[in-house]
Protein backbone atom coordinates (compact mmCIF):
# COMPACT_ATOMS: atom_id res chain seq x y z
CA UNK A 1 0.00 0.00 0.00
CA UNK A 2 1.27 3.47 -0.82
CA UNK A 3 -0.08 6.08 1.61
CA UNK A 4 0.65 8.85 -0.89
CA UNK A 5 -1.69 7.37 -3.50
CA UNK A 6 -4.76 7.28 -1.28
CA UNK A 7 -6.63 9.63 0.97
CA UNK A 8 -5.61 9.06 4.58
CA UNK A 9 -8.58 7.79 6.55
CA UNK A 10 -8.69 5.87 9.80
CA UNK A 11 -9.20 2.69 7.75
CA UNK A 12 -6.23 3.29 5.42
CA UNK A 13 -4.08 4.29 8.39
CA UNK A 14 -5.05 1.06 10.16
CA UNK A 15 -4.29 -1.03 7.04
CA UNK A 16 -0.96 0.72 6.54
CA UNK A 17 0.04 0.18 10.17
CA UNK A 18 -0.97 -3.47 10.06
CA UNK A 19 1.02 -4.10 6.84
CA UNK A 20 4.10 -1.94 7.46
CA UNK A 21 4.54 -2.22 11.24
CA UNK A 22 2.86 -5.57 11.99
CA UNK A 23 0.52 -3.90 14.47
CA UNK A 24 -2.61 -5.81 15.39
CA UNK A 25 -5.87 -3.92 15.58
CA UNK A 26 -6.20 -4.13 19.33
CA UNK A 27 -6.87 -1.67 22.12
CA UNK A 28 -3.43 -0.10 21.92
CA UNK A 29 -3.51 0.11 18.14
CA UNK A 30 -3.98 3.86 17.82
CA UNK A 31 -1.27 4.74 20.36
CA UNK A 32 1.28 2.30 18.96
CA UNK A 33 0.57 3.22 15.34
CA UNK A 34 0.66 6.91 16.15
CA UNK A 35 4.03 6.61 17.93
CA UNK A 36 5.59 4.62 15.07
CA UNK A 37 4.27 7.02 12.44
CA UNK A 38 5.63 10.01 14.39
CA UNK A 39 9.02 8.28 14.61
CA UNK A 40 8.99 7.65 10.84
CA UNK A 41 7.92 11.24 10.20
CA UNK A 42 10.81 12.55 12.32
CA UNK A 43 13.29 10.32 10.51
CA UNK A 44 11.88 11.44 7.15
CA UNK A 45 12.19 15.13 8.08
CA UNK A 46 15.78 14.61 9.27
CA UNK A 47 16.67 12.79 6.04
CA UNK A 48 15.08 15.56 3.95
CA UNK A 49 17.03 18.25 5.81
CA UNK A 50 20.31 16.39 5.37
CA UNK A 51 19.63 15.59 1.71
CA UNK A 52 19.75 19.30 0.86
CA UNK A 53 23.04 19.92 2.66
CA UNK A 54 26.31 19.58 0.79
CA UNK A 55 28.29 16.56 1.83
CA UNK A 56 32.05 17.00 2.02
CA UNK A 57 34.09 13.85 1.44
CA UNK A 58 37.46 14.43 3.05
CA UNK A 59 40.62 12.64 2.01
CA UNK A 60 42.14 9.96 4.26
CA UNK A 61 44.89 11.09 6.64
CA UNK A 62 47.47 9.20 4.58
CA UNK A 63 47.10 9.60 0.82
CA UNK A 64 48.99 9.71 -2.44
CA UNK A 65 49.87 13.06 -4.00
CA UNK A 66 51.52 14.59 -7.04
CA UNK A 67 53.78 17.64 -6.82
CA UNK A 68 54.55 19.83 -9.82
CA UNK A 69 57.14 22.63 -9.93
CA UNK A 70 56.30 25.64 -12.10
CA UNK A 71 57.84 28.93 -13.16
CA UNK A 72 55.66 31.57 -14.79
CA UNK A 73 57.58 34.61 -15.96
CA UNK A 74 59.93 34.35 -12.97
CA UNK A 75 57.20 33.50 -10.41
CA UNK A 76 58.19 30.11 -9.03
CA UNK A 77 56.01 27.73 -7.13
CA UNK A 78 54.74 24.22 -6.50
CA UNK A 79 51.37 22.55 -6.96
CA UNK A 80 50.63 19.59 -4.72
CA UNK A 81 47.50 17.60 -5.50
CA UNK A 82 46.24 15.17 -2.85
CA UNK A 83 44.45 12.18 -4.36
CA UNK A 84 41.41 10.17 -3.35
CA UNK A 85 41.88 6.39 -3.28
CA UNK A 86 40.54 6.24 -6.88
CA UNK A 87 43.39 8.49 -8.10
CA UNK A 88 41.21 11.55 -8.62
CA UNK A 89 42.23 14.92 -7.13
CA UNK A 90 40.69 15.88 -3.80
CA UNK A 91 42.81 18.79 -2.64
CA UNK A 92 45.16 21.41 -4.04
CA UNK A 93 48.00 23.21 -2.32
CA UNK A 94 49.74 26.06 -4.11
CA UNK A 95 53.09 27.28 -2.81
CA UNK A 96 54.46 30.51 -4.24
CA UNK A 97 58.13 31.36 -3.63
CA UNK A 98 57.37 34.99 -2.73
CA UNK A 99 55.88 34.41 0.74
CA UNK A 100 53.47 37.08 1.92
CA UNK A 101 52.78 38.40 -1.56
CA UNK A 102 49.35 39.26 -2.89
CA UNK A 103 49.75 36.53 -5.50
CA UNK A 104 50.62 34.03 -2.74
CA UNK A 105 47.49 34.95 -0.78
CA UNK A 106 45.35 34.65 -3.90
CA UNK A 107 46.86 31.24 -4.65
CA UNK A 108 46.21 30.03 -1.08
CA UNK A 109 42.55 31.01 -1.52
CA UNK A 110 42.29 29.30 -4.91
CA UNK A 111 43.77 26.12 -3.40
CA UNK A 112 41.35 26.08 -0.48
CA UNK A 113 38.32 26.80 -2.66
CA UNK A 114 39.36 24.15 -5.18
CA UNK A 115 39.88 21.58 -2.41
CA UNK A 116 36.49 22.29 -0.84
CA UNK A 117 34.77 22.16 -4.24
CA UNK A 118 36.38 18.82 -5.17
CA UNK A 119 35.53 17.33 -1.76
CA UNK A 120 31.95 18.57 -2.11
CA UNK A 121 31.45 16.81 -5.42
CA UNK A 122 32.08 19.58 -7.95
CA UNK A 123 33.53 17.85 -11.02
CA UNK A 124 37.10 18.80 -11.91
CA UNK A 125 35.90 19.37 -15.49
CA UNK A 126 33.62 22.16 -14.27
CA UNK A 127 36.43 23.87 -12.37
CA UNK A 128 38.87 23.56 -15.27
CA UNK A 129 36.44 24.99 -17.81
CA UNK A 130 35.49 27.87 -15.50
CA UNK A 131 39.00 28.94 -14.50
CA UNK A 132 41.19 28.28 -17.52
CA UNK A 133 41.62 31.41 -19.54
CA UNK A 134 41.67 33.66 -16.45
CA UNK A 135 43.77 36.66 -17.41
CA UNK A 136 45.88 38.69 -14.98
CA UNK A 137 49.51 39.18 -14.03
CA UNK A 138 51.78 37.37 -13.64
CA UNK A 139 51.36 35.84 -17.07
CA UNK A 140 53.55 34.94 -20.00
CA UNK A 141 56.15 32.31 -20.68
CA UNK A 142 56.70 29.25 -18.52
CA UNK A 143 59.55 26.78 -18.15
CA UNK A 144 57.16 23.89 -18.88
CA UNK A 145 57.57 22.84 -22.54
CA UNK A 146 54.15 21.15 -22.46
CA UNK A 147 52.52 24.43 -21.32
CA UNK A 148 54.80 27.08 -22.84
CA UNK A 149 52.70 30.12 -22.02
CA UNK A 150 49.80 31.12 -19.81
CA UNK A 151 47.42 34.02 -19.24
CA UNK A 152 47.74 33.80 -15.41
CA UNK A 153 48.79 31.50 -12.59
CA UNK A 154 45.16 30.37 -12.25
CA UNK A 155 45.02 29.58 -15.99
CA UNK A 156 48.26 27.58 -15.68
CA UNK A 157 47.01 25.63 -12.64
CA UNK A 158 43.68 24.60 -14.14
CA UNK A 159 45.10 23.70 -17.54
CA UNK A 160 47.70 21.57 -15.75
CA UNK A 161 44.96 19.89 -13.68
CA UNK A 162 42.96 19.23 -16.83
CA UNK A 163 45.97 17.77 -18.62
CA UNK A 164 46.78 15.50 -15.67
CA UNK A 165 43.34 14.26 -14.65
CA UNK A 166 40.72 14.72 -17.39
CA UNK A 167 40.53 12.14 -20.18
CA UNK A 168 40.76 13.82 -23.58
CA UNK A 169 41.79 17.22 -22.22
CA UNK A 170 45.40 16.91 -23.40
CA UNK A 171 44.24 16.45 -27.00
CA UNK A 172 41.90 19.46 -26.68
CA UNK A 173 44.71 21.55 -25.19
CA UNK A 174 47.25 20.56 -27.87
CA UNK A 175 44.72 21.47 -30.56
CA UNK A 176 44.23 24.88 -28.91
CA UNK A 177 48.03 25.40 -28.78
CA UNK A 178 48.38 24.65 -32.51
CA UNK A 179 45.59 27.12 -33.30
CA UNK A 180 47.25 29.82 -31.17
CA UNK A 181 50.61 29.17 -32.82
CA UNK A 182 49.05 29.41 -36.28
CA UNK A 183 49.43 25.74 -37.14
Amino acid sequence: MNMLDEAVTPETLREFAEEEFNIDSGEAFEVEAYNKLIKCSDQWERAERNANKPHRKRLPDTRQSITHKFNINGHKGYLTVGLFDNGQPGELFIEIAKEGSTVGGLCDSVGILTSMALQSGVPLETLVHKFRGSTFEPAGGTTNPEQPSTTSIVDYIFIWLGRMFIDGFEKEYQSLLKTQQGG
